[in-house]
Parts: structure tokens; C-alpha cells; sequence
């Protein structure tokens, strides 16, 4: 493995440090401020309303950049400076303000980094975008820990910790391969034409309904175990046990993708949703959460890097990153955004057991909906087959 391709899984390590640093103990440091519930939900919904806004602009300006690198360090250069001026206010307003320009320079720094290191792996014409992607669970398992401890104390450097991570991932990007834009030069393609592709509609489509219940588990999980009985250090090992859960999906993945096709997997992410939530539902005892939390191994991770791998082989290299982009819009932004607020909302309305029940409902509703439609294709293909 080259130097600059070390370079690339090291990113991965570090970036996916900020989601269990942000990502997990941000709805703990608002409640330890004193905001309610409604507050919280509207504040982390707030967050992906910025991304919606974000995703499609810099998805645009990464195609149409020079370099794809560039762009990349902007936006680790604008998360960075939010996270250090985070301390300043515990005002309502002024976290609600900053959290909307957080996400708007945080949200694609995921997609824009996966389209260049699945540029970078076809290039080359080896490697496997699992295994690099697999960094990101070590360092989301190795933060959660580390930083869960840490929040028992001081959830406070939450700040200086992410913009630490920030400023590495900055420099490490300066080590990466160049990536040009494909449409710096010649004739332009919008965003628009990917709503044309119907497989990819129908694909993200299903991933959207799951993560609108993901969006509530993000935003709420870390309240709700600590509810039934968990400190911050529980929080932290949950997050561990969850990130380690992903290992086996990364190192069969390739495998997967030869052998079985992309319905089957997204269902069966779905029935994992279903059969989490349901879990969450019932249980009262917090250790349990611990073995329940093997189920996001099969969820989160399959839905991500399933779908950034088939864009990354059925997109146009014109827009790649766009691709990417519209996936994190929708999943990271409007998924997230509807399932934070709604759920604040519920939660406050019905208790947060109850929410997760009805998530379960929904993830449930979702792959018998989706089956429906998939076995409908599947029969009509056939059919025009064997009319052929």
C-alpha cells in the first residue's frame, strides 16, 4: 500500500472520530445545558436542514472544482473553526445558529471523501473500499471509549477534542492523491440528471425511510439509555460494541456484492432496523442495550456502503460526487432532520420507549412496501424475458 493510500485510511480513522465525539454525546451536552427534549430535537434536526442545503451545493462545486481535494479541505477547515467557537454562548440561538453552519461544512465531508477514494481505488485497479472504510469503525470504537469516559467529567471538550480530529483529517487530506473534477473542463451535467435513474431512486428511497428512523435513534439513543440507568461510560461502550459490529459486514462485503443482489441486502437491513427497535421498545434492563447494539452491524454500514458503492459504479464520472452528495442529502440531511424533530417532539409527547416502537412499525412497514415492489420488478423482468 502506497504512502498517500495510508494517508486515505488514516482519514477514515480519525473522521469517523467526530461522529462518536459529536454525533453521540452532542445530545447529552444539550441536555446537560438545560434544554428539553423539544429543544434538543429541534436543534438536531436544525443541523440537517443546513445539510440539505449544503449537500447539493457542494456536491456541484466538488465535480466542477479543479480538484476534489481542495474542496475537502475547505470543509474540514469551516467544521473545525465551528467546533472552537461552540464554547463561547449557551444561548439557544447562538447554538442553534452554529450547529446549522457546523453541518453545513461537516455533512459532505463524508460523501466528497468517499467519492475520492472510490476514484483513487479505480485508478489504481485494486484495493477494496470495505477495508479502507473499516479504519472509520476502528476510530469511531476507539473515541467512543476514550471520549465516554471523558464526558463523565468534562462533556464540555467535546469542542477542542472534534476540532483537534478536524485539523488532523485537514492535514492528512494534503498527503492525498489528486482528484480532479470532471467538469472543471467541457460541458456541464446538473444534479437534476440523477433523478432519472430509477434503480438509484428506488434504492435511496428505501435507504431514506430507514434513516428517518436512524435520525431518531442518533438524536435520542444516548438520553434513552441513560434513562433506564447507563452513565456516559455505558454510552461509550455501546458506541463501541455498535462500531465493532460492523467489522464482519466490511470484511464480507465484497463477497456480498458478487453474490447476493442490492434488494436483498437493503431488506435485510431493514428487517435488522425493525427487529432493533422493537428491542429498545421492551427493554428495561440496561445491559441488555449492550447485545442489542450488535444489530448496527447490519444496518447503518450496509446501508451506507452499499450505496456508495453502487453510485460510485452506476453514476457518471461527471457526477460522482454529486451521486454521493444526493444520498447524504437525503440520509444525513432530510432523514435525519425529520426523524430528530418529529421524534423530540414524540418523545416528549408519548416517552421515548414508546417512539422506538413506532420506528419499529415503520421499519417493518418499510421492507414489506419495498419487498412488494422489488418482487413486482423481478416478475415483470422475467416476464419480458421469456416474451424475448
Amino acid at each position: 500500500m502506497s504512502n498517500r493510500l495510508y494517508s486515505i485510511v488514516l482519514f477514515y480513522f480519525f473522521i469517523y472520530m467526530n461522529n462518536a465525539v459529536y454525533g453521540t454525546f452532542a445530545p447529552v451536552y444539550f441536555e446537560s445545558i438545560g434544554f428539553t427534549n423539544t429543544q434538543i430535537g429541534l436543534l438536531l434536526s436544525a443541523g440537517p436542514l443546513a445539510a440539505i442545503l449544503a449537500q447539493p451545493v457542494w456536491g456541484t462545486v466538488s465535480d466542477r472544482a479543479r480538484t476534489k481535494n481542495s474542496v475537502l479541505l475547505l470543509l474540514l477547515g469551516g467544521g473545525a473553526l465551528c467546533m472552537l467557537l461552540f464554547p463561547l454562548s449557551v444561548s439557544f440561538v447562538f447554538v442553534l445558529i452554529l450547529i446549522c453552519l457546523f453541518m453545513f461544512f461537516q455533512t459532505p465531508v463524508y460523501a466528497v471523501g468517499d467519492a475520492i477514494t472510490l476514484e483513487v481505488l479505480d485508478k489504481r485497479g485494486a484495493g477494496n473500499f470495505s477495508h479502507i472504510r473499516m479504519a472509520g469503525t476502528f476510530g469511531f470504537a476507539v473515541m467512543s471509549v476514550w471520549f465516554g469516559w471523558m464526558a463523565k467529567e468534562h462533556i464540555e471538550w467535546m469542542f477542542p477534542v472534534n476540532a483537534a480530529v478536524f485539523g488532523i483529517c485537514l492535514l492528512l487530506v494534503l498527503r492525498f492523491p489528486v482528484v480532479e473534477g470532471h467538469q472543471s473542463r467541457g460541458p456541464k451535467m446538473h444534479m437534476g440528471m440523477l433523478l432519472r435513474h430509477r434503480k438509484l431512486m428506488l434504492y435511496m428511497s428505501m435507504s431514506f425511510v430507514l434513516h428517518l428512523t436512524m435520525g431518531y435513534y442518533y438524536a435520542f439513543f444516548p438520553l434513552y439509555f441513560k434513562e433506564l440507568g447507563a452513565d456516559s461510560a455505558w454510552v461509550g461502550w455501546s458506541m463501541l460494541i455498535s462500531s465493532f459490529s460492523e467489522i464482519p459486514f466490511l470484511l464480507l462485503s465484497a463477497y456480498l456484492f458478487k453474490k447476493v443482489p442490492i434488494p436483498y441486502i437493503l431488506l435485510g437491513a431493514g428487517i435488522a432496523t425493525a427487529l432493533r427497535w422493537f428491542l429498545y421498545s421492551v427493554i428495561d434492563d440496561p445491559v441488555w442495550v449492550f447485545p442489542t447494539q450488535l444489530l448496527h452491524g447490519l444496518i447503518f454500514i450496509v446501508l451506507t456502503v452499499t450505496m456508495a458503492i453502487f453510485i460510485n459504479r452506476e453514476v457518471p464520472a461527471e457526477l460522482k460526487a454529486s451521486g454521493q452528495t444526493l444520498h447524504a442529502l437525503l440520509c444525513l440531511g432530510v432523514a435525519r432532520m425529520i426523524g430528530s424533530f418529529v421524534g423530540g417532539a414524540a418523545s416528549d409527547a408519548y416517552g421515548m420507549r414508546e417512539v422506538f416502537l413506532y420506528n419499529a412499525l415503520v421499519a417493518a412497514g418499510c421492507v414489506v412496501v419495498f419487498a412488494a415492489i422489488f418482487w413486482l420488478q423481478r416478475d415483470r423482468a422475467g416476464g419480458t424475458a421469456r416474451e424475448q
